[in-house]
């Protein structure tokens, strides 16, 4: 995988670099649909001709809102190709949210899937600049233009123009004849995304991410997986985060196929493995005790998958996931505002860590005034790279935040950690995710693998809630293993010999599922919002066990 100069990292000169090393190689399926190593720069020109037809010109930004489909690339790639920046939008949000996103972006065009249109009547489009929405049919062909799934009765969407979708699939006699546009000369710092992030104590922010931030999130990450021309990727993952969108990445560079699931299932994930010849998958924290929580089956072990990358999982989940399916899971730190920069590998001296710092990248464990601590001490986690435009270039229309965020040329990445002597690095919890009782300062990661490694747990959140003393308690919300139950009193008991005493859960609520983001995140603040209920079990206010002689 030749690393290509600084001028060259953009999307355009990845497409074109890509054709004419692979061709006609297979490259990617999604939704019934395929393409080859040649077809993505085929069909970038094509859109971008469609886009500056209907008035987008470099520096626009267009919104999109679609399921893991052929029509979300063909928008991506040829917004990059004409210059203009792509918004993806997550496909969990309603109209509050839709509207904020395209005020925010300041938007012109929407694309979206003809099944989210309906959510527009609850979005308040006055504050945004929209001139036009593009609606991808929900079978595949484009919606036709007042139809009854567009903008009938849609009264945010008045004065804007609705249109079908209108571009034809590759390999179509209707492509074939499409007008083709040469790319714009984008260079690494241009803006490629705009990728929202979820706000915990404000709205949330809009990730610049430029064309270089994106080549650099396949190149380190093939590298870290050790992906080859003839690896298949297979992500169940959505195409509105990093994560799945950087396997189109991984797949272009390298000259492999990458196969886009529409949607995760716990129960048919092996026999989609199977089915697609994945070698390579994709995977979150909350993912794997979830497919640990299934019945076992001969198919976890009929595959040809040979490395997962699992970032978050923890250790004993992911020793138990190898030796149930054989697949080896490696651990990773990157954020949308960041890049691939600490990982393990196969060979990784030891599990249960983040894993080492990657060449090209700098951190450091920090106090709050950004010095440097000791190994063995937790603080802030800080970054940088060394290659202009590898991060993210800050936070769209919030120059304060970017600033806090960016401060003192680092990226303060909000994850308190620990670097170890040996140079792992340990992930120990969310700073604003800390819990603070007796004194004492709670990981609630800490309390959460210590809950997971009971016999009947198969997922779990803990979090803060206030308390009759001004001071946090610890919550934990429980989510039972198929066929089994759990009691409140013998799990505390489980835990009083594994945590502090500071540290035991006061109040345990026990669901039939934790509320969860498109990519199965844990939505904690949900759960904070919802509180202590009627139905919470309540052990009582800790008491401080005297210390032993």
């Amino acid at each position: 995988m030749s690393i290509l100069t600084a001028p060259e990292r953009n999307l355009p000169r990845m497409l074109q670099r890509q054709a004419a090393a692979f061709g006609d190689k297979p490259l990617l399926q999604v939704a019934g649909r395929s393409w080859t190593h040649a077809d993505p720069m085929r069909a970038a020109s094509r859109m971008a001709a469609r886009l500056a037809a209907c008035g987008v010109k470099q520096g626009d930004r267009i919104a999109l809102m679609s399921g893991n489909r052929i029509e979300f690339l063909e928008t991506f790639l040829g917004a990059g190709w004409l210059g203009a920046s792509t918004v993806p939008i997550n496909t969990a949000s309603m109209g509050p949210q839709i509207a904020y996103f395209l005020a925010n972006s300041g938007a012109t065009l929407l694309v979206i899937e003809a099944g989210f249109v309906e959510r527009l009547a609850a979005a308040d489009l006055s504050g945004s600049q929209l001139r036009e929405v593009w609606v991808i049919g929900a079978d595949g062909e484009a919606q036709a233009p007042g139809g009854s799934v567009a903008a009938r009765g849609i009264d945010s969407l008045e004065g804007v123009l609705i249109a079908a979708y209108p571009f034809a699939a590759v390999g179509t006699e209707a492509e074939a004849e499409a007008e083709a546009i040469e790319p714009y000369d984008a260079k690494p710092g241009d803006p490629l995304a705009i990728m929202y992030t979820s706000g915990t104590t404000g709205p949330a922010k809009g990730v610049m991410c430029p064309h270089a931030q994106y080549y650099w999130w396949g190149i380190n990450s093939a590298d870290v997986l050790g992906v080859g021309g003839d690896d298949v990727l297979c992500t169940t993952l959505p195409l509105f985060h990093i994560n799945a969108l950087n396997t189109f990445a991984q797949a272009a560079l390298t000259g492999c196929r990458v196969v886009f699931e529409s949607r995760f299932s716990a129960s048919g994930f092996w026999a989609s493995m199977r089915d697609s010849g994945a070698t390579v998958v994709y995977l979150l924290g909350a993912m794997v005790p979830i497919l640990l929580a299934q019945p076992v089956v001969a198919g976890e072990r009929e595959h040809r998958v040979r490395v997962g990358l699992g970032p978050g999982v923890p250790a004993a989940a992911a020793a138990t996931f190898l030796e149930r399916t054989g697949v080896r899971l490696l651990e990773g730190y990157g954020s949308t505002e960041t890049n691939f920069a600490i990982a393990t590998r196969p060979d990784s001296p030891r599990a249960g860590v983040m894993g080492w710092l990657r060449a090209g990248f700098e951190a450091r464990v920090a106090n709050d005034d950004d010095d440097a601590l000791p190994d063995g001490t937790a603080g802030e986690l800080l970054l940088r790279a060394d290659e202009p435009y590898a991060f993210a270039s800050g936070y769209l229309g919030m120059p304060e935040k970017t600033i806090e965020a960016w401060r003192n040329l680092w990226f303060h990445t909000g994850d308190r950690v620990v670097r170890d002597a040996d140079g792992a690095f340990r992930f120990i919890d969310r700073i604003k995710d800390a819990i603070r009782r007796r004194g004492e300062n709670i990981s609630s990661f800490e309390v959460e693998q210590v809950l997971l490694s009971h016999p009947s747990v198969a997922a779990c959140a803990v979090y803060p809630v206030g308390s009759e003393l001004a001071e946090d308690e610890v919550m934990a919300a429980l989510v039972a293993r198929e066929g089994q139950a759990l009691d409140p009193v013998e799990l505390i008991g489980f835990c009083e010999s594994r945590l502090p005493y500071f540290a035991l859960p006061r109040y345990v609520d026990l669901l039939p599922d934790l509320p969860r983001t498109e990519n199965g995140k844990v939505q904690k603040y949900k759960l904070r919002e919802r509180g202590v209920t009627a139905g919470t079990w309540d052990r009582g206010p800790v008491q401080r066990k005297p210390a032993k002689a």
